[in-house]
């Protein structure tokens, strides 16, 4: 039987790679982005939250059998404001808002973080403000740093709220896990590459991946159709580092 998913950010890049599997299998995905998508709503904003909720709520109204947060902007952007207003804040609004429906079916919910967040270097208080839920805060206090602390902050933010949330979504029979890519060839990243202020760290950063390349958007949605997928049913909470052994290397005894 086909199943039925929902998704954000699935114009380009990882959401785009994944949109084409599970639709060349002969799932149904709904689409939420701000342009080339079933439903085009801006997610740094509650309009554009609340339309992208009740679109889909419209168009599933007997459930999902998964949900993927995969929007998301990269440290070049600016203001930094709209990096945690779109990787965190309406990652965890959509996932609380489309919960019930993903309840509906027994499904999963697949977020989308970073190995970055793993980086040494991160305000704590960045960190604790994004835990609060305080989105006002939180974006006051990020256009004082770096596009680094907004990118990985919020990405490690979202990583934590998944961990905290994943039990209990669990009992309410709905699978919640999140994939950390390394490196992906993406228009985001290519961005990022020919930022004048990041380019040559992500370079620099690139050079250190066992794989020995970045990789493709399909082998990150591989991962994130496994996390979709019965098969991997006992699995919940978990932070599954898609990066070519980079997080290994850098971090050998954590785990």
């Amino acid at each position: 039987m086909n199943k039925i998913y929902a998704m954000t950010g699935g114009a380009t890049g990882i959401g785009a790679a994944l949109k084409d599997s599970l639709r060349q299998r002969g799932d149904q995905v709904i689409v939420v982005d701000i342009k080339n998508a079933d439903i085009i709503a801006d997610l740094s904003t509650t309009k554009g939250r609340n339309c992208a909720i009740e679109g889909i709520e419209e168009r599933a109204p007997d459930g999902l059998d998964g949900f993927i947060p995969c929007a998301g902007l990269g440290p070049n952007v600016k203001p930094h404001s709209l990096i945690d207003k779109v990787n965190y804040f309406s990652a965890i609004e959509l996932i609380e808002g489309l919960k019930n429906l993903v309840r509906l079916k027994q499904g999963a919910i697949v977020a989308v973080s970073s190995n970055s967040t793993t980086l040494p270097g991160l305000n704590e208080e960045h960190l604790q403000i994004l835990a609060s839920g305080d989105e006002e805060a939180a974006c006051q206090l990020i256009e004082q740093m770096d596009g680094h602390n907004a990118y990985a902050g919020s990405k490690r933010a979202l990583a934590e709220w998944m961990r905290q949330k994943a039990p209990a979504y669990m009992a309410e029979g709905v699978r919640l896990n999140a994939v950390a890519p390394g490196m992906t060839r993406t228009p985001m990243t290519d961005k990022v590459l020919d930022d004048e202020t990041y380019g040559q760290a992500m370079r620099d950063f690139s050079q250190s991946i066992p794989y020995g390349e970045m990789a493709t958007p399909d082998m990150i949605a591989d991962a994130i159709l496994f996390l979709l997928d019965p098969a991997s049913r006992f699995v919940c909470g978990i932070m599954l580092f898609v990066d070519g052994g980079q997080d290994a290397l850098l971090r050998p005894n954590t785990f």
